[in-house]
């Protein structure tokens, strides 16, 4: 149809925080870990804001920290 349906959303992760150590793993982003739950919401905030970057929560209480 449209130009919009030929384009690709375009984003990129810059940071997964997580409170589940079995779900660190090496990659890309930035990968943090904390096992208190506020302090991982508080990272996440600061995160993002330093980096001007929008925050998703996962369904499995894990962040993204996403750039569009």
């Amino acid at each position: 149809m449209g130009r919009e349906n030929s384009m690709k959303p375009s984003y990129q992760i810059l940071a997964y925080l997580t409170s589940d150590r079995d779900r660190v793993i090496n990659g890309g982003p930035l990968l943090l870990y904390s096992n208190n739950l506020e302090e991982l919401k508080q990272m996440t905030v600061d995160i993002a804001k330093g980096l001007k970057a929008d925050v998703v929560q996962m369904t499995n209480g894990d962040y993204l920290v996403i750039r569009i």
